[in-house]
């Protein structure tokens, strides 16, 4: 099956996903081998694709220059944006079969990041799509680059990406996921923490909403509290550090 991705740029699927573990830091899922801000400028310099710029934060899709092939991917979730919606209803997805991507040529493009979050019951899983839109028709594929992460196929174009089971890849930036399974607490944690985080709950807290308040502080206690899954609890903490600092005090 050949896709098209950014409006103008092609890829064909492959029978082959890549085998990274995806990193899921509350902003963006990353799936690259990179451990470092160093490490991930030389990956940058070395294969093409969707790249950010000065300002600017894009999807990013990494190929490699000598076969092709899809090598990494960074995603950002919607709603760091305040220009974003947010969904309780996520689109029916097909069966995932695992597939990669080879480039139709190598050349540079632009992935713009989806807008649209959908969330499913109890955050069991992530559904990001590039607007609304996509819910008026069924999607037609998932295509698996990667355990738990697959990007979402309609009329032949990647409208989307979609992230099973979060809570278990949460980590921090270049840091693998904890290989245990997350404790319950966190998995409820992770449900507090991004309606913390989503742009209505941002923008009570903006307005002096001492509910809102009252909600980021107790996020941020139950955290601290936590004794067990103390990686992933951390992630959380990173998550909503800023809007502590800002709004917390």
């Amino acid at each position: 099956m050949r896709v098209t991705i950014g409006g103008d740029w092609s890829a064909t699927v492959t029978a082959e996903p890549l085998a990274l573990t995806p990193r899921f830091t509350g902003n963006s899922v990353d799936l690259a081998g990179y451990g470092s801000p160093a490490e991930r400028e030389r990956f940058l310099g070395a294969t093409f694709g969707s790249q950010a710029w000065l300002w600017d934060t894009p999807d990013l899709l990494r190929f490699d220059p000598d076969n092709r092939r899809l090598v990494g991917a960074e995603f950002q979730l919607p709603y760091v944006t305040v220009n974003s919606d947010t969904v309780d209803d996520a689109p029916a997805v097909p069966p995932v079969r695992p597939g990669g991507l080879v480039a139709d040529e190598a050349r540079d493009f632009r992935l713009e990041m989806c807008m649209a979050l959908c969330r499913e019951p109890g955050d069991a899983a992530l559904t990001c799509l590039r607007d609304l839109d996509v819910l008026a028709e069924p999607l037609e594929a998932a295509v698996g680059i990667a355990p738990d992460l697959a990007l979402l196929v309609q009329r032949g174009a990647v409208v989307g990406w979609r992230l099973n089971d979060p809570v278990r890849h949460l980590t921090h930036a270049f840091a693998a996921p904890d290989p245990a399974p997350p404790a319950p607490a966190t998995r409820r944690l992770l449900t507090t923490c991004l309606d913390v985080v989503s742009p209505s709950a941002i923008e009570d807290l903006m307005d002096g909403d001492p509910t809102a308040v009252t909600r980021l502080r107790a996020a941020d206690q139950a955290l601290r509290a936590q004794t067990e899954d103390r990686h992933r609890a951390d992630a959380l903490l990173a998550l909503i550090a800023n809007l502590m600092e800002d709004y917390g005090g």
